[in-house]
């Protein structure tokens, strides 16, 4: 249980940092620390304590507890969409920086154009 209030509360210090910030790397940041902390969280779902992994069991034994390998195959599946989402959320701070020269969301905003 104190697994999952950690990742909660990791969690919320990537929503402080996404709110509070205004320089568009730190936003990609805590938007990562986000994800990490949600990956972090599927993957304790599936763990067992004393679990083995699901190979190949032996029939002999009438009961042995295994740990669910979905949860651990979501969080690879999403790695993957995560590593192209904060490179195309970077690609796209570069090419903000390239045309106004600066990261600043504010000055973003306030030059039209």
């Amino acid at each position: 249980m104190t697994l999952y209030l950690l990742c909660f509360v990791l969690f919320m210090v990537g929503i402080y940092g996404v709110l509070t910030r205004r320089n568009l790397i730190k936003i990609v940041i805590s938007l990562t620390i986000m994800e990490f902390s949600i990956f972090l969280m599927l993957a304790l779902v599936g763990y067992v304590s004393g679990g083995q992994a699901p190979l190949v069991l032996d029939p002999e034994t009438p009961y042995v507890q295994v740990v669910d390998p979905l949860p651990q195959a979501m969080v690879l599946t999403t790695l993957v969409i995560a590593l192209a989402t904060n490179s195309m959320l970077l690609t796209m701070a570069i090419r903000l920086y390239k045309k106004y020269g600066t990261f600043d969301i504010r000055k973003i905003n306030e030059l039209k154009g």
